[in-house]
């Protein structure tokens, strides 16, 4: 394979002129049977590269076991890549942000002892070093100073906006050219001198990162690096979803309009997102801005060219009719649409309380105080902590310090109230009117942080529990990952309690096996599981009101359907043909 190369005004593939065209699709977003089909479109808009983040925690969930089966088979995709007639740009990390669950770092890097994240420290560097251990014995082979169609690689992510540690980045540069050879190495940061400043590293190229203003931004790029062509590594053409907010869309004119100030200045662009797929299980991230927390959705649809379940978009035309005005551009050829169906509605005949069931899903564990859910050895899902209040106290202040993130809470069996970080409410005036009281507490975690400078983020009860000022002591936690459902003593009672969390199945029956969206408009907050596939997270507040349900989740005949619902419920659920993101 031809070795990317460049000069002062532009890149070289193999000593030619070449405007790299390339667009962002995650791997670890799609189903591997859809990535085919994907990156065929991808190369219809007019691309010429593929970009992809590798997101650390689906390779080592957890310490020292690695994956790279399935959906976490990059060198698979890296290969489906190059047979459609791809290049290949890969971002390792080991930070990726990309509105991933903390940002592609795995839970367990929190409790390693003494650690810093993003920083020249050796507890931290050694984890980094055998994580890219095990994954350059995937990606080497596939590199272009060893043949391969992976022709860069970047060092770290967004460095600039974080952190300004120049013996940090140039380890991770070390680091990376002694695994990849003369692979070409490149950073990427915002348009701005500190970002630059913090974020470039001597012999690698930088890279800028925009949505709009490209004159300015590849201005302020030439200005830091006057002796290399310019790249808008991210070029944000559409934009993602906090739980709570509008759908953001861009229309397709302004993307153009942006585009073309980067084409005019012969700049090669990676469109983010190309094709941007869905956080499914608990992957989403969350922003926080000191103030306020905001987890993501489970869409990641974007707006981009390709929508989440792969339908070509009237912007993905638009963008490539622009690029043809620059570049000459193969025939267009995209492959048959992928069916959509409509199977109609589901009817939910057994049911299991989730607090009736912790015995049956989880191993009880105890300690004086509630401790996170890493310290419990516990990366995602929900957790639920039990004590014993002994004394009729009367009329008392609890408080939930420092919930992460949303808690349900219970007093001998009876709902509360609510304590979440969203809002920022930690207590709810409660009457202890028994000799003993059992209070129990439902927490989920809704993703950890994934940009900026609050990024370890424990999850679970973070601080204690406490009467007033008195902290109760002498808890039993049960751990819920919901990994594996097998175990739920599923009844056929059809008696539910609102605000009580039960899981709910059903049978969805078909003939031909599809794409659909499962419609959960009527339903309040939870997870929705199909033939054991987490699907992601539903929550009535929007913007998304629908799951996407990928055909390979599916199989002719009876499918299981769950779905853990936590306040209000309802018999039934639907399945439609197209979706509803807000």
């Amino acid at each position: 394979m031809p070795k990317l190369t460049y000069n002062e005004k532009s890149f070289l593939l193999d000593g030619e002129e070449i405007r790299l065209l390339s667009g962002a699709m995650h791997y670890f977003r799609t189903v591997p049977e859809y990535w085919e089909d994907r990156l065929l479109k991808l190369k219809a808009a007019g691309l010429n590269t593929v970009e992809t983040y590798v997101a650390w925690n689906i390779h080592e969930p957890e310490e020292g076991q690695f994956n790279f089966d399935g959906i976490a088979d990059i060198a698979s995709f890296v290969k489906t890549a190059e047979k459609v007639g791809l290049h290949v740009i890969v971002r390792p990390g080991p930070y990726i942000c990309a509105e991933w669950e903390f940002g592609g770092f795995p839970y367990w890097l929190m409790t390693v002892p003494n650690i810093k994240l993003r920083c020249f420290n050796q507890p931290y560097l050694d984890k980094v070093d055998a994580y890219f251990d095990a994954l350059f014995e995937q990606l080497n082979p596939l590199l272009s100073s060893n043949g391969g169609p992976i022709i860069a690689l970047q060092i770290e992510n967004e460095y600039g906006s974080f952190g300004n540690d120049k013996q940090y980045l140039e380890y991770m540069r070390d680091d990376l050219k002694r695994r990849a050879g003369d692979t070409l190495l490149f950073t990427s940061d915002g348009p701005a001198t500190s970002m630059f400043s913090g974020g470039m590293i001597d012999g690698v190229l930088e890279t800028a990162n925009f949505g709009s203003r490209g004159l300015d931004a590849f201005a302020a790029l030439k200005k830091v690096q006057p002796d290399a062509p310019v790249m808008c590594l991210e070029f944000w053409h559409g934009w993602f979803d906090h739980w709570g907010e509008d759908h953001h869309t861009r229309s397709a004119e302004s993307v153009v309009e942006s585009l073309e100030e980067i084409l005019e200045q012969n700049g090669s662009v990676n469109f983010y997102m190309a094709h941007g797929g869905t956080n499914f299980g608990f992957y989403n991230g969350a922003n926080h801005n000191e103030a306020i927390y905001q987890p993501t959705i489970t869409s990641y649809d974007y707006d981009a060219l390709l929508t989440e379940s792969g339908e070509v978009t009237d912007k993905l035309f638009a963008v490539r009719k622009a690029i043809e005005k620059y570049d000459e551009l193969p025939e267009m050829k995209l492959p048959e649409p992928l069916p959509k169906k409509s199977y109609g509605e589901v009817q939910f005949t057994e049911r299991a309380a989730l607090l009736e069931t912790l015995e049956h899903i989880s191993k009880p564990q105890t300690s004086p105080a509630p401790l996170t859910m890493e310290e419990y050895g516990q990366g995602y899902g929900f957790i639920v902590y039990e004590t014993t209040i002994k004394g009729a106290y009367g009329r008392q202040r609890l408080t939930v310090q420092d919930v992460h993130d949303r808690g349900q809470v219970y007093l001998n069996g009876e709902f509360v109230g609510l304590v979440d970080r969203i809002s920022g409410s930690a207590h709810l005036d409660v009457d202890i009117t028994e000799e003993e009281t059992k209070l129990q507490i439902i927490v989920e975690n809704m993703g950890r942080i994934n940009y900026g400078p609050f990024l370890v983020d424990f999850k679970g009860i973070t601080e204690g529990v406490r009467l007033w000022n008195q902290f109760l002591f002498g808890w039993t936690a049960y751990t819920l990952p919901l990994n594996d459902l097998s175990a739920v003593p599923f009844a056929t009672d059809a008696n539910v309690k609102e605000d009580h969390p039960y899981f709910h199945r059903g049978t969805l029956h078909i003939d031909e096996v599809a794409d659909t969206f499962i419609d959960v408009s009527n339903w309040s907050k939870g997870v929705v599981f199909v033939n054991g596939h987490n699907l992601g997270r539903y929550w009535e507040i929007g913007p998304q009101q629908t799951l996407y349900v990928p055909a390979p989740f599916l199989r002719e005949g009876e499918n299981e359907i769950i779905i853990l619902e936590l306040h209000k419920h309802q018999n039934s659920v639907s399945f439609k043909d197209t979706p509803v993101l807000g």
